[in-house]
């Protein structure tokens, strides 16, 4: 297998490297968890070149050898390639595989970041935009239609569509 002249990899690339599903890889992330780095909470894995080899070796151990991930992880360990050398990755490495819309989203966190920091610090923006005050509460207009019947339309509606009583009626014996 061929693996690409770069340093980093997206989960996605390295599941078409080794044709290997998304959920596999996860598994796979779960039994080792120094399988990629993440560079913050919540952020998607990369992986280092090494990583890349490291699943491959992994496949072959579990699919060609026929060997449980206990024992792939039994002979990784005794090939010493159980961990990649802790090299760092360059943020702007990590920085190149995002999209746009990540790079907005994070923007906005810094600028409200920054904002948090400048009103705790006291030098909060003169225009205002991010003033702290509680929120307007208008206040709540009686209600008029209270006591109504909504069925009928209207009470001298509701006295028209009454049922006579049973019993006896007036003039007959």
């Amino acid at each position: 297998m061929e693996i690409p002249n770069r340093s980093v990899f997206r989960a996605a690339e390295v599941c078409e490297l080794a044709s290997i599903q998304p959920y596999v890889l996860r598994g796979w992330e779960a039994e080792f968890p120094d399988l990629g780095i993440s560079k913050s909470a919540g952020a998607p894995r990369i992986y280092r070149r090494a990583d890349v080899e490291r699943v491959l070796r992994l496949k072959h151990l579990i699919l060609v050898d026929g060997l449980t991930l206990a024992g792939a992880r039994k002979v990784m360990t005794e090939e010493g390639t159980s961990a990649p050398a802790a090299e760092d990755v360059e943020d702007s490495e990590v920085a190149a595989m995002m999209d746009e819309a990540v790079l907005a989203e994070l923007r906005e966190v810094k600028d409200g970041l920054e904002w948090i920091l400048n009103v705790l610090g006291g030098s909060h923006t003169a225009n205002g935009d991010f003033a702290l005050r509680p929120p307007r509460v208008k206040a709540a207009k009686p209600r008029k239609d209270v006591g109504r019947n909504f069925s009928s339309g209207s009470k001298k509606a509701a006295a028209k569509k009454a049922k006579p009583v049973k019993g006896k009626k007036k003039g007959k014996k």
